[in-house]
């Protein structure tokens, strides 16, 4: 098969190249390829495709229906990877669960899927890491209200196995008393809100865990500018953390949540218009390692509540590639090599995987991409809905 007519875009740039492929591997690039199966990507880009490592399942119930949904989303989206959070229902945290969920995933061919483990049982004891490593999840996943033994023990088996700690950084005090962000929006609400210590207090702890153990610390989905600071200062001193941050806390704010709309109610909360303000600075800057659209979608029963009452998370796998063009690309925040880095490069890294380059040898996990296309939003689900995104997908290899 020959893609011609591409606009090829990776970490490395963008040319104009013909590519062939061949038993799903890049085999040539060149100018006026040809092959008995041709397909004219008419200026198109052609981009690998999108890794995601933070996704819920719809009402994060683990089940084999919403599995194949979530895959069916992310194709749409061109996201071609994803990892499914360990905090659902049943949570993955033992080998009955892993088993459940690998089984949901095996058929799902078009889309790779990935398992997190959650460290942590219901019940705050530790889950059986060293098996359930063994076994296929790809990364262990913590929340920081664990206790500090119950951390250390988690280090130590991270330190062993050589992998990336996938750490949320939460006071279980702070989350359990409000509903979204505790400031002016809150108050003007009326509802409780959560102060920015209860994320900022346990990235510090973390840190110094990370630094003591000599292990890589993930943080995901991290919500406030000060967050970032501390973990880009750790990084100029040689500890082996990085961060995470969700595409809704870049281009949306607090005020998202008023006249109520559940829709806005996000977990971690959106930070005020000055954090979120600060936030795209550090995008700009490079402080910000990996990008993800925080999928965690909720059915209408769950959100058409009041606001205290409705669960927390938004769609947003389905339009993914589109939103992040339109958002970050088109609006001139970042280019898109940048955005391979931050939602392919990086992102596959922090599960040891290779991907974000499109060169001969490399497997063919790409996306055709028209940014000339105009799509609106059609998704009751989504933060963005009703507005008009750029962008389509046309196909995934």
């Amino acid at each position: 098969m020959v893609i011609s007519n591409a606009v090829i875009c990776d970490v490395n740039g963008q040319r104009e190249l013909s590519v062939r492929i061949e038993d799903g591997i890049i085999t040539e690039l060149g100018e006026n390829l040809q092959d008995e199966e041709m397909i004219d990507a008419k200026g198109a880009y052609l981009l690998p495709s999108l890794v995601d490592t933070n996704v819920k399942l719809l009402d994060s119930s683990l089940n084999a229906k919403n599995i194949q949904k979530v895959a069916k989303e992310a194709h749409a989206g061109g996201v071609g990877h994803i990892v499914l959070n360990a905090d659902s229902t049943p949570q993955i945290d033992d080998e009955i669960v892993l088993e459940f969920a690998q089984n949901g995933t095996k058929d799902i061919s078009e889309i790779k899927i990935d398992l997190m483990l959650n460290t942590l049982k219901e019940d705050m004891t530790l889950s059986n890491i060293a098996i359930m490593l063994k076994k296929g999840v790809v990364a262990p996943y913590m929340s920081t209200i664990a206790k500090n033994n119950i951390a250390i023990k988690i280090a130590e088996y991270v330190k062993m196995y050589g992998v990336t700690l996938f750490c949320k950084a939460e006071d279980n005090s702070l989350i359990s008393a409000g509903v979204m962000l505790d400031g002016d929006v809150s108050s003007k609400l009326g509802l409780a809100g959560i102060p920015e210590l209860s994320e900022i207090l346990h990235v510090s702890r973390m840190i110094e865990i990370a630094r003591y153990f000599d292990i890589k610390i993930l943080f995901k989905s991290i919500a406030t500018p000060r967050s970032v600071e501390l973990i880009t200062k750790a990084k100029e001193e040689g500890v082996k953390v990085s961060c995470e941050v969700s595409l809704h806390h870049l281009v949306h704010n607090d005020e998202s949540c008023e006249g109520f709309n559940t829709i806005a109610k996000l977990d971690p909360p959106l930070a005020s218009k000055s954090d979120m303000l600060k936030l795209q600075e550090l995008l700009r800057s490079g402080a910000i390692d990996m990008l993800t659209l925080l999928h965690q979608p909720n059915s209408p029963v769950n959100k058409e509540v009041a606001f205290y009452d409705a669960a927390y998370g938004c769609s947003a796998l389905s339009e993914g590639l589109a939103l992040y063009y339109t958002k970050l690309v088109k609006s001139g925040l970042i280019d898109f090599p940048t955005l391979i880095k931050l939602t392919v490069q990086n992102s596959a890294k922090a599960i040891d995987k290779h991907a974000g380059v499109i060169e001969v040898g490399e497997k063919a996990h790409c996306v055709l991409f028209d940014p000339t296309h105009t799509q609106k939003v059609s998704n009751v689900d989504s933060l963005y809905q009703g507005e008009i995104l750029f962008g389509k997908v046309l196909r995934l290899f």
